[in-house]
């Protein structure tokens, strides 16, 4: 049996929701501290979200493992892919699609629905390799001669990632969707952060309410506004694209916690390490 912490009476939350890139790893290094962290917290419901459209749960669980992190239970990693192929069939079942995008996106809405490049209710773009004229062509057709409703997986303009084995700023899912909107004049439906979708099935999974849980991010404009708007706990980590020093843009309230790393945030929270929570244990 395990004794309540005397630390754990002092936090605001009883959950925690996570952003994965620029928190817990970049590429396939992991961020100094994100391993100690994942321990203190390891007793804390928790789960992943992430904008990333491009891997499958089961993916993002072995890339953590392949990391080094222990590997998470799929159920507790929510994809804006994920997200994107839940929301489309509670909108329609059995719905046709055309993605562009990643393989891992394709694999995502195929669960609950069949590609159609002739007859698409719906023309989802997401990230990755795969938007070229042809592509372009092929949805903007589907959705001013068939009336296919245009979504996007993440308004992300950029995000950082590694190609061809080089860290570097891509395209995302927001600067994809673009020639759609301009072409065809349909504003997309969004999935991801900073709109509610992912935020509201990270709770269901969790059996929490916005307010009993924190949101640990490393973007203001996605993670922790879309927090903010739930009314959640937010920690803004500056490991990403944001820079230690960095002014927060003006629309942004300022977040609860504002730290330079996990390491800072852990002592923030008085979250003891790992050794000494097994060390308090009966």
């Amino acid at each position: 049996m395990k004794n309540h912490f005397q630390h754990e009476h002092s936090l605001k939350f009883s959950a925690i929701l996570l952003d994965m890139d620029g928190i817990l790893f970049h590429g396939m290094n992991p961020i100094d501290g994100a391993m100690e962290f994942m321990l203190a917290i390891e007793h804390i419901p928790h789960v992943f979200i992430t904008n990333n459209p491009i891997r499958l749960p089961e993916a993002m669980a072995d890339k953590m493992e392949e990391i080094g992190f222990k590997r998470p239970d799929e159920k507790q990693i929510i994809t804006a892919g994920e997200a994107t192929a839940v929301w489309l069939a509670q909108q329609k079942k059995n719905y046709r699609f055309f993605a562009i995008g990643a393989n891992g996106l394709h694999k995502s809405l195929a669960k609950y629905g069949t590609e159609d490049l002739e007859k698409a209710d719906y023309v989802v773009v997401g990230e990755g390799e795969g938007i070229d004229y042809a592509a372009i062509t092929r949805g903007i057709n589907l959705i001013i001669k068939q009336g296919a409703k245009l979504i996007s997986t993440n308004p992300d303009t950029s995000v950082d990632a590694f190609y061809k084995g080089k860290r570097a700023i891509m395209p995302g899912g927001g600067a994809l969707v673009a020639p759609f909107i301009v072409a065809t004049g349909q504003q997309p439906v969004t999935i991801g952060k900073p709109e509610a979708l992912l935020y509201k099935i990270a709770l269901q999974a969790l059996n929490k309410k916005p307010e009993d849980c924190l949101m640990i991010g490393d973007r203001p404009d996605t993670d922790i506004l879309g927090a903010q708007k739930l009314n959640m706990l937010t920690a803004l980590v500056r490991t990403g694209r944001f820079a230690p020093g960095e002014i927060l843009p003006d629309h942004i309230s300022v977040p609860d916690w504002d730290v330079d790393s996990l390491q800072e945030l852990q002592t923030s929270l008085g979250l003891l390490p790992a050794a000494d929570i097994k060390s308090v244990q009966i």
